[in-house]
């Protein structure tokens, strides 16, 4: 058995749906179920028996003690996190509290359940943690891209509690010879994706003819990695990566914001035009013919990194993974579950997500 934490928000739940149709082995999950996490992303497996779910806080210590105890994991993969920077920026402490304090909790009870384990087990064990390359701060446009070796630089509350989760676990590997693996992972996308984000706010506003929030002047890159893909190589760190090491996961793919929602503009348009469907600008109340029409520039969120880039040679050298998306023909499978998922996406869109949309972006665009 694996033990995954925050499998049930975006890059978790495509873990864990990938690693039960890969391996008969079963998932523990546990998820506190915070706005971002959602059930209806792992319905499939509602009815397997290869696949437990325990609703519950990564804080809990008694909580923690009493699942390894009784379930005996061979590894712990820690995705769970407040992940999103605009929502750092308005409330930090939540992401202190989760990514800082939980994760130390969840390293305190693995190390106390990993020095129980008789040799064989306690050699065979991995702690991974699921990091973001936000930690290596801001890059110019002609630096060369993010490595292991890249000193910490976070910028945001968000990408600081980020750092500090990597710091502990790096910590806890070196002082207590806790065999932990760390992956830092580029912009991911995909489906399941809670949409707050840029790539799924803008199918989804689009779809709606609401307003395209670009901040600034919408040239900060970014490298995306299709989700699929970040979990493919998280599986193959955990299969063969070296206990202390770090390995960054990237899809080659810098783009720019705009550019990024130019694109899913012009997939709408193909797949599901604006006129075909009567989508009228919500503004204005006039009929759309392109997508893109509803593109608005708003002030730009405060201390915004310029540029991201991962260089992930170091994963491809050692263990044999690279992407096997395109940025092209993931956004195209992107774009299209969205449409062939709407009511996942009606689900999602509640009143605390809505109110959370006017507040960061109401009165900017």
């Amino acid at each position: 058995m694996i033990f995954v934490t925050g499998g049930a928000g975006f890059i978790g739940s495509n873990f864990v749906l990938q690693w039960c149709s890969n391996t008969d082995e079963t998932v523990l999950n546990l998820d506190a179920l915070t706005y971002a996490g959602n059930l209806a992303n792992l319905q499939s497996l509602e009815q397997s028996p290869q696949h437990r779910f325990v609703q519950g806080d990564i804080r809990d210590t008694e909580l923690l003690k009493q699942l390894f105890a009784e379930h005996k994991p061979r590894a712990v993969l820690h995705f769970a996190a407040e992940s999103h920077v605009d929502r750092s920026i308005i409330g930090p402490e939540a992401f202190v509290e989760t990514n800082v304090v939980g994760t130390f909790r969840l390293l305190e009870a693995t190390r106390a359940y990993w020095n129980g384990l008789e040799a064989a087990d306690k050699a065979a064990f991995r702690f991974l943690h699921v990091s973001t390359d936000e930690v290596y701060g801001t890059l110019g446009p002609n630096d060369p891209a993010f490595s292991e070796t890249t000193p910490y630089a976070p910028n945001s509350p968000y990408s600081a509690s980020k750092a500090g989760s990597d710091h502990m676990v790096r910590a806890y590997h070196h002082t207590y010879g806790l065999p932990v693996l760390t992956t830092n992972c580029s912009n991911n996308y995909g489906p399941y994706h809670f949409p707050e984000k840029l790539i799924p706010l803008m199918i989804v506003n689009a779809l709606a003819g609401k307003p395209l929030p670009v901040y600034g002047d919408g040239q900060q890159i970014r490298d995306w990695l299709y989700v699929e893909d970040h979990c493919a190589a998280i599986r193959r760190v955990l299969d063969a990566g070296t206990p202390g090491e770090t390995y960054n996961v990237g899809g080659w793919n810098e783009k720019a914001n705009i550019d990024i929602v130019q694109t899913v503009c012009a997939l709408l348009d193909e797949l599901a035009p604006a006129g075909k469907r009567g989508v009228r600008h919500a503004k204005t109340g006039e009929s759309l013919t392109h997508y893109a029409e509803l593109i608005a520039f708003v002030t730009d969120r405060p201390g915004h990194d310029r540029r991201y880039a991962i260089d992930a040679r170091k994963l491809e050298r050692e263990l044999g993974w690279k992407p096997a998306e395109t940025f092209e023909t993931g956004i195209r499978k992107t774009v299209q579950w969205y449409l062939a998922n709407q009511d996942w996406v009606t689900g999602v869109l509640d009143g605390s997500y809505r109110d959370w949309v006017q507040t960061q972006y109401g009165a900017k665009a």
